[in-house]
């Protein structure tokens, strides 16, 4: 293959796992969507991920296996988000990705522990997620993280 074609090849993976990323952060902000919009979004979340490991890094790689473990959890299929988050959780501790990303991590597996009616488990990460998230450096990630990390509180007290 010519470098000019790795290159334009190189940019088309960058192109499709933005767009796709968005495209499916888009549908997940929807407070209502049809069965092909949820399925739309899943495809896009998967699609967004397998570009990224085309050419990605391993903070793509963790932030596109949070995306799906979210879609699954939105999707309230909690084993696939469960496995999505974990794998998301593995990626930080092997690269060392620490800050918003490993409280985002923590908060995965609160989530689909909690569509999962898992509660001890959902609990304890709920717990990781809050001492990640007191190290976020930066203040206004810090409180959407808080914002985030209660809707996983709410959906423990139902």
């Amino acid at each position: 293959m010519s470098a000019e074609r790795e290159v334009k090849e190189q940019e088309l993976h960058r192109k499709f796992a933005v767009d796709l990323f968005n495209l499916a952060w888009d549908l997940l902000d929807r407070e209502e969507r049809t069965q092909e919009e949820d399925d739309r979004m899943l495809y896009a979340a998967h699609a967004s991920r397998f570009h990224w490991g085309e050419i990605g890094t391993p903070l793509q790689f963790e932030r596109g296996e949070w995306q799906i473990s979210r879609v699954y959890a939105v999707l309230n299929r909690p084993q696939a988000a469960i496995y999505h988050a974990q794998r998301c959780l593995d990626i930080c501790t092997a690269n060392q990705i620490g800050d918003f990303d490993i409280a985002f991590a923590y908060e995965a597996l609160a989530r689909a522990y909690a569509i999962a009616g898992e509660s001890e488990k959902s609990r304890e990460y709920v717990r990781l997620a809050q001492q990640a998230g007191e190290q976020i450096e930066d203040e206004g990630n810090r409180e959407y993280f808080s914002s985030e990390l209660r809707t996983v509180t709410e959906l423990l007290e139902e």
